[in-house]
């Protein structure tokens, strides 16, 4: 993989700043967990990540096929089936979202009692 030393996310003009936005997305990282493994049809996704609208989920999709995290596999049956899975390059995204989401599971108690506490002095 090429490293490139001129992506700087913290610059206006960077195109490293799309891909950041992508993955922040709390749609995105959401699929990309649901993903993790596995192959899913766009129901089983949407019935994983409960919450999302179709029109949601389709351009969660297609943007991520875009940015080559995802593959979308159609099978040519009676009706058609098609399926979704990360790439080698979405596959990367699964240690450091799963860090994230150790770190809402470990912190989201004292985030709610700060926002409690701010609320209180507002």
């Amino acid at each position: 993989m090429s490293h490139h030393p001129d992506f700087d996310v913290l610059t206006r003009t960077c195109p490293s700043r799309t891909s950041l936005a992508r993955i922040a997305n709390k749609w995105t990282a959401m699929v990309v967990t649901a993903l993790g493994d596995e192959k899913l049809r766009f129901t089983e996704l949407r019935t994983a990540v409960t919450g999302i609208s179709n029109k949601v989920l389709t351009v969660t999709l297609r943007d991520l096929e875009r940015d080559g995290l995802v593959a979308r596999h159609v099978h040519e049956e009676k009706p058609p089936r098609v399926e979704y899975e990360l790439t080698e390059l979405g596959h990367t995204l699964l240690a450091p979202l799963a860090a994230l989401w150790r770190w809402a599971d470990e912190h989201t108690g004292k985030v709610l009692a700060a926002r409690e506490s701010y609320d209180a002095r507002r």
